[in-house]
Parts: C-alpha cells; sequence; structure tokens
C-alpha cells in the first residue's frame, strides 16, 4: 500500500489547470518523499529509491529532485533553526506535510538562487494547497515570507521598492 501524500484537485478536460512543470513535479515529488522520510525515518538513498520507482519520475526534472531531496534531508536541523524563528508553535506541533513544504521552501530561498523569492514562496504555497490542510498554504506563505527577508533581503527590498514605486501612465 503506497501511503505518500497525493495532490487533491488535481483534474482533467476543458477547463484543467495547464500541464505541470518538470520543476513543479520535482517539488511534489520531494515533498511525498520528505513525507516518507519524516514518517519511516528511512535512509536517503531507500526514499530516493521508491519515489524514482513513482509513475510521475519520468515527467520530473531529476537533477532538482535529488537536490531538494538530499538537501533538505541532510539540512533538516538547519533549515529546522533558520525556521524557528517564523513559527508560531513548536516545529513538532507542525503537519508533516506543512514541514516539508516549508523545508523546500526555505532550501530553495537559501541554495537556488536562480529561482527569483517569489517565485519560490509562490510554488510552496502551491504544494500546500495541493497537499495539505484547508489554510495550511497561508500559513506556508506567511512563515516563507518572513524567512525570505532573512534569506534574501537584497531581493525582497529591491522587489518592495519596485511596488511602491509609483507607476507611469
Amino acid at each position: 500500500m503506497n501511503s505518500t501524500p497525493k495532490p487533491r484537485g488535481t483534474t482533467t478536460g476543458p477547463g484543467a489547470a495547464r500541464p505541470k512543470s518538470a520543476r513543479r513535479r520535482s517539488r511534489e515529488l520531494a515533498l511525498q518523499g520528505l513525507y516518507e522520510w519524516q514518517i519511516s525515518r528511512a535512509e536517503t538513498s531507500v526514499v530516493r529509491s521508491h519515489m524514482r520507482e513513482q509513475d510521475e519520475f519520468s515527467k520530473c526534472d531529476s537533477a532538482m529532485f535529488d537536490a531538494l531531496l538530499q538537501g533538505c534531508i541532510e539540512q533538516a536541523i538547519a533549515l529546522d533553526l533558520l525556521l524557528t524563528p517564523h513559527l508560531d508553535r513548536p516545529i513538532v506541533e507542525l503537519s508533516p506535510i506543512e514541514h516539508g513544504v516549508l523545508l523546500i521552501g526555505l532550501y530553495e530561498l537559501q541554495h537556488c538562487v536562480d529561482v527569483p523569492y517569489r517565485v519560490a514562496i509562490n510554488e510552496a504555497v502551491e504544494l500546500a494547497k495541493a497537499f495539505g490542510g484547508t489554510d495550511g498554504h497561508k500559513y506556508v506563505n506567511g512563515v516563507l515570507d518572513k524567512a525570505a527577508v532573512d534569506l534574501r533581503p537584497d531581493e525582497v527590498a529591491a522587489q518592495r521598492l519596485a511596488r511602491s514605486a509609483p507607476r507611469a501612465g
């Protein structure tokens, strides 16, 4: 029996959302792998092998998947230390999905500087919407928005300055 979480709300046919990018699929599979790791504490190699057996794996960016899964597991303690000041509760009270989504978001904010911070946050929010509880995405958004100020201060400041500048018309 497969106990890894599956995204909800996936539709096909007219009115369906556009196809998922390889990077989004990588994030989804990494989240499922992090969930498995948090629940079972299996070795990273075991989790990675299990996730590579999934039907959707052939459609993902495997290098990104490997970086996210390996990086989040190897750096879980350091990422949790970065996360803690921005939480309103202890990490142990987060659901495994929220925790996994936050680990992925923080990892991307810290290590994937080619991904704009707003994109990293938005992708984490989309993961939380697809896999998490009803309002978990709002929590993820708030936490990562605060963490981005610490991890990417120049980028956040430039974005906020650009938004507050008067528009020419």
